[in-house]
Order: structure tokens, then C-alpha cells, then sequence
């Protein structure tokens, strides 16, 4: 199951990461953001929140891997502390997602703030943004260190017979 996690948590960084290559035009500006950076962001955020297929699928993805995670707890496969911590850093970035960042960016989509809200917006959901990839990083690091310690995954060494039982 820790595969089906880690593909997961993956998945989820490899959407944060184009999302952060939009939103890091806000950095470096205090107060409002020069119009063409939010012009840029805003028009990302429009043409990722219209995309139905594709959204659907980050959503599914979101499931699957909080779902996952739950079923290795419950089976106690790994140490007891990789699961939860896991569990707490998903849920806590895809909660934060779905409850913060995907209104916010649907919003600043849809530019019909004044600029300084649409700033504040953008500033918002890139600091979301490096918390989702910093707790789905945790999970992937823990998902793929789970299987490199787990007994059934390492190597066991064939039953060497000393040379003297072979005369």
C-alpha cells in the first residue's frame, strides 16, 4: 500500500510544483503585485479551475491517498508513527486545499477584485502552496523510507554452506 501512497503524494507534488511556478511571481513585492504577474497567476488559476477532467482527477487523487494511508493504519503493516504522521500531514495539506486554496484560487480566476485583493489572494495561496508541498513531501518521504525499512523488502542472503560440508 505505501506505493499507492507515495504515487499519490507524488502526483500531489508534482501539481503543487506547477502551481508554485506560477505563484512565485509574488515574491519580492510588499504591498501590491505589478499587474502583469497577477494577470499571469490569475489567468493559470482561470484556465486550472475551468478544467474539469483534470481537476476531477487531483481530486480523486486526493481521495485515493488519504484512503490508502487509513488502510495501512489500519492494517499496522509499518511502525505505527509512519501511517499517522502521514495521515496528519495529508489531510492537513488536502483539507487546507479544499477548504482555502481552491476557493481562493477559483477567486482570484475569476479577477474581479481590486488589485490589492487579488494581491493579498495570490499571496495567500502561494503560502498554502509551499505548506501542501512541504506536508505532501513528508508523506513521500515517509512512504518511501516505510518501504525501504520494511523486513519483507530487504534482501536476504542465501544459506551459504561451508566449504568443508561439500567434500
Amino acid at each position: 500500500m505505501h506505493t499507492f501512497a507515495a504515487a499519490g503524494a507524488a502526483f500531489l507534488i508534482s501539481v503543487l510544483w506547477f502551481d508554485l511556478m506560477f505563484d512565485v511571481q509574488v515574491r519580492g513585492h510588499y504591498g501590491e503585485v505589478p499587474a502583469n504577474a497577477l494577470a499571469s497567476i490569475s489567468g493559470y488559476y482561470r484556465r486550472l479551475t475551468e478544467a474539469r477532467p483534470m481537476s476531477r482527477l487531483v481530486a480523486v487523487v486526493m481521495l485515493l491517498t488519504l484512503i490508502v494511508i487509513v488502510l495501512e493504519i489500519l492494517f499496522g503493516r509499518y511502525h505505527w508513527w509512519v501511517g499517522w504522521i502521514s495521515l496528519i500531514a495529508a489531510a492537513s495539506a488536502i483539507g487546507l486545499a479544499r477548504v482555502r486554496t481552491i476557493p481562493n484560487a477559483a477567486r482570484l480566476g475569476r479577477a474581479s477584485d481590486s488589485p490589492e485583493e487579488q494581491s493579498r489572494l495570490a499571496r495567500r495561496i502561494y503560502k498554502d502552496h509551499i505548506y501542501c508541498l512541504s506536508a505532501m513531501t513528508i508523506v513521500l518521504v515517509l512512504q518511501l523510507g516505510a518501504h525501504g525499512r520494511h523486513s519483507r523488502h530487504r534482501e536476504v542472503p542465501d544459506r551459504v554452506t561451508p566449504q568443508s560440508a561439500v567434500l
